[in-house]
């Protein structure tokens, strides 16, 4: 039998959001004809964030900075306790040179260069916390928990401006664009949402109730192409037109996506855990290209020097090309790779479930460097002129720390 959400998505059609506001969880926002939202709309609000997870509306991963021959340990603080097998939330910088790093405690910290910490907020309560990555714009941060709700903290005080009961659970990023959020919402049944609030108030202007399972993945949106896409636990790419937000497409994988869809040259990019890559057309979903690894593959691929670096539970990472997905290299760790992949201009950086987080040299394959904690390294890395900082999540043993290296030399 239909559940009760199923029902009223079929009743509806899936074509009016009036009829779909009604669906989900008991707190489910009601919101008013998607025809009624322009995302595009003239806007006070800042029309990018200054930064958010994975660089950019494409997750592509890529940073424009170099990271030193070698490093050493700066300082380290405590952030995750979990251990819910889950990638943890990546330390993002303000303008000004600091760091906020969000944590399954629930809570979220801004930290000086110098390990000091400015100011601790927190989200209501629930036993995962927080593993999305804020995103910093209009002088606030924005971050969605596993309470469901999106949050908008300032970002001087650590003040909460507002909070936005969406769904059962949040564990993907928002993405942040002319004054709004995008963010994907999970409900219990299981099934889920993508939604877009306004950053100044809190208020939903528009969602869809399509994903079937539960969407950890974090959208991506893709201005040239005219979509916005994200996976599920159901195995499922969704993709949107935009910035009309009609559905477009879907493609069904064997395998839940967990990890975020990277969008470059035409193509959305992502893992699945039936143990492959896929290279999707953003017009009209037609597979490209896919690449077998041995395990699952949840990791976030990062796209950057004509290739596709992407880790997966086989313990590699891999070096794909990102036209044809032919592999070009592989490096072995000493454990899983689950968390997202940032490359820039010489290296490839990603953590292990070998308590190691790695640098790897983007033309050979070979490493550069590795910096050893003390639990699983999850998060993607932060690298800044200064420094470059990861978080790790906890283990049965120890707590999960943010790390912050600073050159050896």
């Amino acid at each position: 039998m239909p559940t009760r959400r199923q029902w009223l998505r079929r009743l509806g059609g899936g074509l009016g959001v009036g009829l779909t506001g009604l669906a989900g969880c008991a707190s489910a926002p009601r919101v008013s004809d998607r025809r009624s939202f322009d995302p595009l709309a003239p806007t006070s609000l800042d029309d990018r964030a200054s930064t958010q997870f994975r660089g950019g509306l494409r997750n592509r991963g890529y940073v424009d900075r170099t990271v030193p021959d070698e490093v050493e340990l700066d300082w380290s603080m405590p952030v995750n306790r979990g251990d819910h097998t889950a990638a943890k939330s990546t330390p993002v910088s303000t303008p000004d040179g600091e760091v906020v790093i969000a944590g399954d405690t629930g809570e979220i910290r801004r930290v000086r260069p110098d390990g000091e910490v400015r100011w601790t907020a927190s989200v209501d309560q629930t036993a995962r916390g927080i593993h999305g990555t804020p995103a910093i714009a209009n002088g606030q941060v924005y971050v969605g928990a596993y309470d469901g709700a999106l949050y908008a903290f300032d970002l001087s005080t650590g003040r909460r401006e507002w909070r936005t009961k969406l769904g059962d659970a949040i564990g993907s990023s928002p993405v942040y664009h002319n004054g709004h959020c995008y963010i994907a919402v999970e409900y219990a049944d299981p099934s889920g949402s993508v939604a877009a609030v306004d950053a100044s108030s809190g208020a939903v202007q528009w969602i869809d109730y399509w994903p079937t399972d539960h969407p950890h993945s974090t959208v991506a949106l893709a201005r040239d192409a005219g979509r916005l896409v994200v996976g599920a636990n159901d195995g499922v790419c969704y993709a949107w037109s935009f910035p009309d937000l009609e559905r477009v497409w879907t493609v069904q994988t064997e395998g839940a996506i967990k990890g975020p869809v990277a969008v470059h040259d035409g193509l959305a990019i992502f893992g699945s855990w039936d143990d492959r890559v896929y290279a999707l057309d953003l017009a009209d979903g037609s597979e490209v290209w896919s690449f077998t690894a041995d395990r699952d593959v949840m990791s976030g691929p990062a796209v950057a020097h004509g290739h596709v670096y992407v880790g997966s539970h086989d313990s590699r990472l891999y070096a794909l090309d990102a036209a044809s997905g032919t592999e070009r290299w592989r490096f072995d760790t000493g454990g899983w790779l689950i968390g997202s992949v940032t490359a820039t201009p010489d290296h490839v950086l990603v953590g292990s479930y070998d308590t190691r987080f790695y640098a790897v040299d983007a033309e050979s394959g070979e490493e550069a460097w590795h910096a050893t904690g003390r639990g699983h390294a999850t998060s993607a890395a932060l690298v800044t002129d200064e420094a470059v900082y990861y978080a790790e999540r906890a283990t049965e043993e120890q707590t999960g720390n943010l790390y912050r290296l600073v050159s050896a030399e």
